[in-house]
């Protein structure tokens, strides 16, 4: 396999020694328990597979994409020229691929096997990992940030001004309920 890195950036030097927690679909299987810490680094070049057929390698882990919480977002999935694939590198998303550990109990001797939840034409569907991917995923990940953030904000104030509005109302109340309890008792001396 070729160690390409089309966009300049190695996460791999980056990632190295990080841990990686939460963001990372594990396999609950009988191969392999959840081990609730990963190295990237030792992810990195980890053989993956089909889970259908596990016997055959398909191709190698060529980067970890993380995003801006730092939480793993997907693999780069570089595949060989064989099993109906080409030579591509293509990105995975968590939720399609699961770990499994060997050794997981010796950092020295720690190693993975990705398994991919997908068939092999799946495989051959997934999002080419190219500059123009990158670039479009970045601006489109970017613009969602930005209308989320402009969404929570937006609720936000829409939540503070409907809780301030039902506070008032409320105590409006509670001193009209109060006004006419004093009324009924003057009234009843």
């Amino acid at each position: 396999m070729t160690a390409r890195k089309p966009l300049g950036t190695n996460l791999k030097s980056a990632m190295v020694g990080a841990m990686l927690i939460g963001g990372m679909s594990v396999a609950g299987s009988a191969l392999a328990a959840p081990q609730g810490l990963y190295s990237a680094d030792e992810l990195n070049d980890a053989d993956v597979v089909l889970k259908a057929s596990p016997e055959q390698n398909i191709g190698e882990v060529d980067d970890i994409l993380l995003d801006d919480d730092m939480r793993v977002r997907a693999l780069v999935v570089e595949t060989d020229n064989q099993f109906g694939l080409a030579e591509k590198a293509y990105v995975i998303d968590t939720g399609d691929f699961s770990v499994e550990t060997h050794n997981g109990d010796s950092l020295d001797q720690v190693s993975y096997v990705v398994h991919l939840d997908l068939t092999q034409d799946e495989v051959g569907q997934q999002p080419e990992y190219t500059e123009t991917w990158w670039a479009e995923t970045k601006d489109a990940t970017r613009k969602a940030w930005s209308n989320t953030k402009q969404g929570a904000s937006s609720a936000w104030e829409t939540t503070k001004e409907a809780t301030a509005d039902a506070l008032t109302r409320a105590g409006n109340a509670l001193e009209s309920a109060g006004d006419e309890a004093q009324q009924a008792v003057d009234q009843n001396q």
